[in-house]
């Protein structure tokens, strides 16, 4: 059984709608804490980092056009960062975003203790720059920053590539700008789109990203709640139709828990405003509890 750390990060400023800074509150009520102990977890709450809110922040959204609250974002991404790394070695942190901009803290502190491979749970891959973003809005940049291309106001928050694309696996992709597909190519990223879901079925899919995962001692899990169909997750602000089912992502996790290789997670993108009666919230509980143990029997 894991000692489990829960850091929130509830910041909004890297998306384009309003509202996954109560993400964290969301999974909080959602009874994260009392699933994970009900399997035997240790379960500490160190509560919430800094974030500024986005009404008092507009002329920053003005002032920058390539990059929408970035002083803010690197700011809070830095505090997250920090924290990370303060942790001692055998707990098991989980972050609650928040947008997926919070990534930039959360994989650069568990990464800063030792090379870490990443499984990204995605509708996106996030990998655009400032220059091929359509938006400007971060929470589509964090994965390019992590790989040591962007903003050097971001890039300073832990200096040099944080991760490395052969350590980096996507599952469920099915929404990738033009620039990010050149992106990927470049670097030569694995990547396990819903077609190849599809095709080979969840369970042939996590066993090659498991293969790749465990290469490295340390795996980080970074789940993003629109990975799942609409019709599971509908509260999250990018919801692209024909994503994950309940049992695929369900198995998705509980090959992960067998794996035993799990050190570290995300929990993002979970927005009340859009959800029905915290459904997001509670599905993506659900999820958290079998990539960390609980089973059917």
């Amino acid at each position: 059984m894991a000692q489990i750390n829960i850091l929130g990060v509830p910041m909004d400023l890297g998306a384009g709608r309003r509202g996954v800074d109560m993400g964290p509150s969301a999974l909080r009520l959602a009874k994260l804490a009392a699933a994970l102990e009900s399997i035997g977890h240790q379960v500490t709450d160190l509560g919430n980092v800094s974030s500024p809110v986005q009404e008092t922040q507009q002329s920053n959204k003005q002032s920058d056009e390539k990059l929408h609250f970035v002083h803010e974002i690197a700011a809070t991404c830095k505090e997250t960062c920090e924290k990370l790394k303060q942790l001692p070695n055998k707990v098991l942190p989980m972050v609650l975003g928040g947008d997926h901009s919070i990534s930039m803290g959360s994989v650069a502190g568990v990464a800063a203790k030792g090379r870490t491979s990443v499984l990204w749970i995605d509708a996106h891959a996030d990998v655009n720059t400032p220059e091929t973003s359509p938006s400007g809005n971060i929470h589509g940049m964090p994965l390019a920053h992590l790989l040591g291309e962007g903003d050097q106001r971001l890039l300073s928050i832990w200096g040099g590539n944080a991760i490395y694309p052969e350590d980096l696996v996507f599952i469920g992709l099915r929404s990738v700008d033009e620039g990010e597909k050149s992106f990927l190519k470049r670097h030569g990223i694995t990547t396990f789109t819903m077609t190849d879901i599809d095709r080979q079925g969840m369970a042939k899919i996590a066993e090659l990203a498991i293969a790749q995962l465990s290469k490295q001692s340390r795996v980080h899990i970074s789940f993003d709640a629109d990975a799942l169909d609409p019709s599971v997750a509908p509260g999250v602000g990018t919801p692209v139709p024909g994503g994950l089912s309940y049992r695929e992502a369900h198995l998705l996790m509980e090959l992960l828990a067998e794996s035993e290789i799990v050190t570290s997670l995300d929990l993002v993108e979970v927005n009340p405003i859009l959800d029905t009666q915290n459904k997001t919230a509670q599905i993506m509980v659900e999820m958290a509890a079998s990539l960390l143990g609980k089973a059917i029997l």
